[in-house]
């Protein structure tokens, strides 16, 4: 895996410049905004950028930024279940889980699982096709749900692998 990322100001400054571009402040400011969250959508980083205190600046606008970086292999960028693009940090290949109910994307560097994928494929033949890389996500969903009943209880629902759900905990609310 190469890890090659942008994290510094100055390093992201020399590699606009490389690329003909300004150091704009919005360019700044949605950079700043990824390098905090590392995998986030266009409304995310508007939202991030407004509640730090950025200048105001609108979802079209960070998307395009958004879109331009990844294009010149500054972010990487997946398709979400929700049909949103979602942009990393880290451009390099490696796998993600992707968190159905949520919509959040975690990275999983896991050199193993990538090496047996790599292997696999290596030896496999698709007729007609060669293969030129692959993309593993890997879907999720939380085990443990917390909500809160009228009366004030927590409860901790958890899920089982088999998919039963049960009651892990209860704590009432003090009055």
């Amino acid at each position: 895996m190469n890890k090659k990322t942008v994290k510094d100001l100055d390093s992201f400054k020399v590699f606009l410049k490389k690329h003909s571009l300004k150091a704009t402040p919005q360019r700044i400011a949605v950079h700043e905004a990824m390098m905090a969250m590392g995998h986030a959508c266009a409304d995310q980083v508007v939202e991030y950028i407004q509640e730090h205190g950025g200048d105001k600046i609108t979802k079209a606008s960070v998307y395009n930024i958004l879109r331009e970086l990844a294009l010149l292999g500054l972010y990487g960028y997946r398709t979400s279940r929700t049909n949103k693009m979602f942009f990393d940090v880290n451009a390099f290949e490696h796998p993600h889980m992707y968190d159905v109910e949520n919509n959040v994307y975690r990275d999983i560097m896991d050199e193993d699982l990538v090496s047996i994928v790599d292997d696999f494929l290596g030896r496999k033949k698709f007729k007609g096709y060669t293969v030129e890389g692959f993309d593993i996500q890997i879907l999720v969903r939380p085990t443990r749900r917390k909500y809160k009943t009228a009366a004030g209880t927590t409860i901790t629902q958890v899920t089982s692998p088999s998919g039963r759900k049960k009651i892990a905990s209860r704590k009432t609310a003090r009055r």
